[in-house]
């Protein structure tokens, strides 16, 4: 969320930064319901004034004079709970309206509409030229029956797949390689978390209530036995950065580095007919999951940090990569500057995605109430969040069998790879 008193002292100027985005802020709705709120609140305060004028009046009175004040707080009391009634309906469409308006761009994020208009900043290894015509992960997978996305699509609809054998084992060896790689090398702290998550929690990062058709509801209870707003997570971001909901920290505790590896459940409502063969654009996949949490002067050198976290992973495993700065028409809703590394798929000829990262500065901070002191007795300020994928699993498996097949359909493993596969070098 934007802080609302920036908001209330540079509405123009927040509209024309949002623009950057391809976000139409409505100004003057916003400035005439801001308007409306001053008023009421003013008036509010009169009549509160007026029926602490007339309480003391009537204990004062005689007999006489009490029933004319009596009817004059009667009265007064009315308009109040007429007031308040008015100034609640304001103060939330004020609410409503913030909280769907984006996150502002930082200044170094490049003008464009579209994906078409993000900047290349760098690229890493060799594009490996092919003496035969290289397949794409479906033919590869399938060709060895290591791959069923029709009993995936049988039993759980589009969008699904099951692996099975020396493909299931290869993906739950990137999750333990990418994990050691974070935790050991990086200085992330492994974190467990839960899979379902209340609404709050995704308001806080942003998810909602935006982007509630790509989230998968969930009908459930609680213990008293009352309906409850639960959301499978679309990302572990979401409970990795509500670790911090809620709470006042020491600055001595900062920064904090937070590594999950999870399923995540995407509706990708829009993206209906995008990328449906095979696994790339799954409703359930795994990822790993980068989060820090620090003081505002220091996340613009942290999302360099992670960035370079993430694309270790796919130095150490010889996948060639380039890394986009996001335009701001491109740039997601909580986010002020991402940069998307998108790794080389030969089956497609083209890099694609398989990682954001992403400084939120205090954008979701605001909306969990996530904050920090500096020293004891300092005001609260609230900190810095930032996140990034290291890395989507499913599509490293697919980075992986694309770019370490041969002409006879074998996936040659990465070295790195080896011990977490038990000593296997070859998927034949």
């Amino acid at each position: 969320m934007i802080d609302i008193q920036l908001l209330r002292q540079q509405a123009h100027t927040i509209a024309a930064e949002l623009a950057r985005k391809q976000h139409n802020f409505d100004v003057d709705a916003y400035l005439d319901k801001e308007a409306q709120r001053k008023s009421l609140q003013t008036e509010l305060e009169s009549l509160n004034a007026d029926m602490n004028q007339v309480a003391k009046a009537i204990a004062q009175a005689d007999k006489n004079n009490k029933k004319k004040l009596s009817r004059r707080a009667t009265q007064i009391k009315t308009h109040i709970k007429q007031c308040k009634a008015a100034f609640t309906d304001v103060k939330q469409s004020i609410d409503d309206m913030v909280m769907t308006t984006p996150n502002l761009p930082h200044a170094s994020v490049p003008a464009g509409n579209s994906s078409k208009d993000n900047v290349v900043v760098r690229q890493w290894g060799n594009i490996k030229s092919w003496s035969f015509a290289p397949r794409d992960h479906v033919d590869l997978a399938k060709s060895m029956g290591l791959m069923d996305t029709e009993t995936a699509n049988a039993m759980s609809g589009s969008r699904y797949m099951i692996l099975y054998g020396d493909l299931a084992k290869l993906q739950r060896a990137l999750i333990h390689f990418m994990m050691d790689v974070q935790t050991q090398e990086h200085g992330y702290q492994e974190v467990y978390v839960p899979y379902i998550v209340h609404r709050a929690a995704l308001e806080g990062t942003g998810q909602l209530p935006k982007f509630k058709h790509d989230l998968f509801a969930l009908a459930t209870k609680t213990q008293d036995h009352e309906a409850a707003e639960s959301y499978l997570i679309p990302t572990a971001e979401v409970p990795l950065s509500n670790l911090l909901r809620d709470k006042i920290i020491s600055a001595t505790d900062l920064p904090l580095r937070y590594v999950a590896h999870t399923p995540c459940f995407r509706a990708e409502a829009g993206n209906y007919g995008k990328d449906t063969r095979g696994i790339f654009r799954q409703h359930q996949f795994e990822k790993v999951e980068l989060v820090q949490i620090t003081e505002p002067e220091d996340s613009w050198h942290a999302l360099e940090e992670l960035t370079a976290h993430a694309e270790t992973v796919l130095q150490k495993l010889e996948l060639p990569y380039r890394v986009v700065i996001l335009c701001g028409g491109d740039l997601g809703f909580a986010a002020a500057k991402t940069y998307d590394i998108e790794v080389w798929l030969p089956g497609q000829n083209q890099h694609r995605e398989i990682s954001s990262c992403s400084n939120m500065t205090d954008f979701q901070a605001r909306r969990m109430q996530a904050r920090f002191r500096r020293r004891s007795g300092d005001k609260p300020e609230l900190v810095h969040t930032l996140n990034g994928s290291g890395l989507a699993v499913g599509r490293t498996l697919i980075a992986v069998l694309e770019n370490y097949q041969d002409a006879q359909g074998a996936i040659h493993i990465p070295p790195p790879l080896w011990p977490y596969m038990g000593g296997q070098k070859v998927i034949a």
